[in-house]
C-alpha cells in the first residue's frame, strides 16, 4: 500500500515508540489496572494528542490515513493506551469541528498539549446502541431570548479516560422528553455537582480508566453549547465516523501484535522433534490470521482515503470496524491456541490480547450494530 513520505515517517515513529516505550510497561499496567502516564506524556511529546487538532491551535490536524496509522501503532504496544488517545482525540475533534473561535482557543492549545485530557460523554445505562434514548437533560435558564446557562441533571457510562478526563464533551437533552433534542456541551472536569464513579472492574482494557458519571443540578455557562440545540446527535454521529476508522484500525495493531508473538513462539517451541511451526494445522492458522489481518487493515486504509477525499465514508468506517474488530477476536484466539497452556497464564502477552480484543466488537457501535448499518445502506434506508 502506497504512503506519502510523511505518512512512512510518522508510522515507524510512532511504532518505535510503541515497541520501545508502551510494549514494556503495558502487563504491568493492565495488572495494576493503572493508565500509564509516562506514556501519555510520550505521545504529548510527539504531538500525538494534537492529532486531529488544526495547526493554528497547536495540532499536528493529522488526514484520516496517517490517523489510522498512528492508532494501528498505538495498540500495537498497548489497545489500553491506544483507546485513551483515540477518546482524547475525539474530544477535540467535537470542539474543533462544532466550536466556535473563542471555544476553540479556549479549550484546545492546552488540550494538545495533553492536559487536560479529554473524554467523550455520550453513553448511559438505558442509552447504549441507541443514544436517542438518552434521559440527561442540559435545561436552559436564563434570558429572554437566549439561556444564560444550563443545568445538567443525568448519568452517563461507559466513559473512557473517566477518572483521568478534565474535559468532557457531553451530549445530553434540552427537553428530556424530545429526542430531537439532543445538544454538545462542553463540561469542565472541576464543575460543582460532577460526580465520577468508581472505575470499572472490566475483563479487558484494564489500564484504561472506565467510569460512569453523575451530574446533579451541574451549571455551566451558555458559551460552553458546541451546537445548536437538537444537533448534538447528527454531530456524535458525524464523528463516530472517523472514530470507527480508528477503532478499525486499533484492532488490526492488536491483531498484528498477537500474530508477531504468535509467530515467533511457533518457529521457537518444540514439540515432536521439531517446531511446532514444522506442524501443518500451525501452518494453516498463520497463514489465516495473516490473511485476515491484511484484509482488514486494507478496509481500514480504503475507509481512510475515502473520508479524506470526502466521500461518504459511514458504510466504509463499518465495514472496516466490523471485519477488522471480529479478525482480532479471531487472531487473538488463535494466537492463544498456538501458545497452548502457555497462552491461558498471563506470563506470556497473547493472554492479555485476548482479553483486550472482545471490547473492539462492542465500543464505537457493536458488530451487530455495524451489520445494521451496513444492511441500511446497502438497501437504501439511510
Amino acid at each position: 500500500m502506497e504512503f506519502t513520505e510523511e505518512q512512512r515517517a510518522v508510522r515507524e515513529v510512532v511504532r518505535e515508540f510503541a515497541v520501545e516505550e508502551i510494549q514494556p510497561i503495558a502487563q504491568e499496567a493492565d495488572e495494576q489496572e493503572a493508565f500509564p502516564e509516562d506514556v501519555w506524556d510520550g505521545l504529548a511529546e510527539l504531538d500525538l494528542t494534537g492529532l486531529t487538532t488544526p495547526v493554528e491551535y497547536g495540532g499536528y490536524d493529522a488526514d484520516r490515513v496517517t490517523y489510522a496509522l498512528v492508532n494501528e501503532e498505538v495498540a500495537y504496544g498497548a489497545l489500553a493506551v491506544a483507546t485513551a488517545l483515540s477518546v482524547h482525540c475525539l474530544a477535540t475533534s467535537c470542539i474543533a469541528q462544532f466550536g466556535s473561535e473563542s471555544q476553540k482557543k479556549r479549550w484546545l492549545p492546552e488540550m494538545v498539549d495533553g492536559r487536560p485530557v479529554g473524554a467523550f460523554a455520550l453513553s448511559e445505562p438505558g442509552a447504549g446502541s441507541n443514544p436517542a434514548q438518552m434521559t440527561t437533560e442540559a435545561r436552559p435558564v436564563g434570558g429572554d431570548d437566549e439561556p444564560t446557562e444550563y443545568v445538567i441533571d443525568g448519568e452517563k457510562q461507559w466513559i473512557t479516560n473517566g477518572e483521568r478526563a478534565g474535559v468532557y464533551i457531553l451530549f445530553a437533552k434540552t427537553d428530556r422528553d424530545d429526542p430531537a433534542s439532543i445538544t454538545q456541551f462542553v463540561v469542565p472536569g472541576d464543575v460543582d455537582g460532577l460526580s465520577i464513579g468508581d472505575p470499572e472492574e472490566k475483563l479487558g482494557l484494564r489500564a484504561s480508566d472506565t467510569t460512569s458519571l453523575t451530574f446533579d443540578g451541574v451549571r455551566i455557562p451558555a458559551e460552553n453549547r458546541l451546537t445548536p440545540d437538537g444537533k448534538g446527535l447528527s454531530a456524535a454521529l458525524s464523528i463516530l465516523t472517523g472514530g470507527r476508522i480508528g477503532i478499525a484500525a486499533q484492532s488490526v495493531g492488536l491483531a498484528q501484535s498477537a500474530f508477531d508473538r504468535a509467530r515467533e513462539y511457533a518457529t521457537e517451541r518444540e514439540q515432536f522433534d521439531g517446531p511446532i511451526a514444522d506442524i501443518q494445522t500451525i501452518r494453516h492458522k498463520i497463514a489465516d490470521m495473516y490473511a485476515g489481518i491484511q484484509g482488514a487493515r486494507a478496509l481500514t486504509l480504503d475507509a481512510a482515503r475515502a473520508d479524506d477525499r470526502n466521500d461518504d465514508s459511514a458504510l466504509r468506517a463499518s465495514v472496516a470496524k466490523y471485519v477488522a474488530s471480529e479478525t482480532a477476536m479471531d487472531v487473538t484466539n488463535e494466537a492463544v491456541q498456538i501458545h497452548g497452556g502457555y497462552g491461558y497464564v498471563s506470563e506470556f502477552d497473547v493472554e492479555r490480547l485476548y482479553r483486550d480484543a472482545r471490547v473492539t466488537t462492542i465500543y464505537e457501535g457493536t458488530s451487530e450494530i455495524q451489520k445494521t448499518i451496513i444492511a441500511r445502506h446497502l438497501l437504501g434506508e439511510t
